[in-house]
């Protein structure tokens, strides 16, 4: 079977799970879209199956999963109605096929040069922005306590972040430095999710200065990698920062 018809089959298969989610109770949806997070590494795992080993490359399973969680508990923020389900099926199936074309140029490249990887990291990067603010959306959606959402806030964003400066090194062996980024890129982001905890922010203001904040980083992290870190780079990503962040000073509701 082709690689083409697997990625059809994964998108199509893992959208009908999604379907399928609708007729489950509010509770047996929540344990649905884990499983559907795990029908992801698997169907994905089948999928890419040629470029995976037991090495860096199995971080190629990170970003469609996550999307995945992101999408299924986005999910739940919808109108229960059939006007606002179905785009988002669709949307979701689109992603995955995207998700699945652009893992398989990464796995792909490591072996020989493609010219589509560029435009594969640029779609990795636009994909990677849409699920962190879809997963921090329903993350500030729980108003949990403060210990629970800065695990949660971790548990995401270091995976994210290590596949994305991965995409840029692509190398099969452990690199230190990537490590070390994510583990830096991470700490920030919970540090920023502490501050929004306490602050009398919205959840969509919140989740967007949350991407925002995850796109500068990622953003500074893979022009180093890549040797392109200038400073009109530097100044552009901290010029966006500064405007969200005022543009957030103001939205927020100050009153008692």
């Amino acid at each position: 079977m082709s690689k083409r018809r697997r990625f059809v089959i994964t998108s199509i298969l893992l959208s009908l799970g999604f379907v399928a989610i609708q007729f489950l109770t509010d509770q047996n949806r929540f344990w649905a879209i884990g499983v559907l997070g795990l029908a992801t590494i698997l169907l994905f795992s089948w999928s890419l199956l040629e470029g995976l080993g037991r090495n860096m490359t199995l971080l190629t399973l990170a970003l469609p999963t996550i999307f995945t969680l992101g999408v299924g508990t986005f999910w739940f923020l919808l109108p229960s109605n059939i006007f606002a389900r179905i785009p988002i099926v669709i949307f979701y199936g689109i992603g995955i096929y995207v998700l699945c074309l652009t893992m398989n140029i990464f796995t792909v490249s490591l072996v020989r040069t493609i010219a589509l990887l560029r435009a594969a990291r640029g779609v990795g990067f636009v994909l990677s922005l849409i699920t962190s603010f879809l997963v921090f959306d329903a993350i500030l959606s729980l108003r949990s306590m403060v210990f629970y959402l800065l695990p949660l806030v971790l548990v995401v964003s270091f995976p994210l972040f290590l596949q994305g400066f991965w995409s840029v090194i692509l190398e099969k062996e452990f690199i230190k430095e990537i490590f070390v980024m994510s583990a830096i890129s991470t700490l920030i982001m919970v540090e920023i999710a502490a501050v929004l905890f306490f602050w009398p922010v919205t959840v969509v203001v919140g989740s967007l200065f949350l991407t925002v904040t995850f796109y500068i980083l990622l953003g500074l992290g893979q022009g180093k990698l890549e040797g392109r870190l200038f400073s009109t780079t530097v100044r552009e990503h901290l010029v966006v920062g500064a405007l969200v962040f005022i543009a957030m000073f103001f939205a927020t509701h100050w009153g008692a």
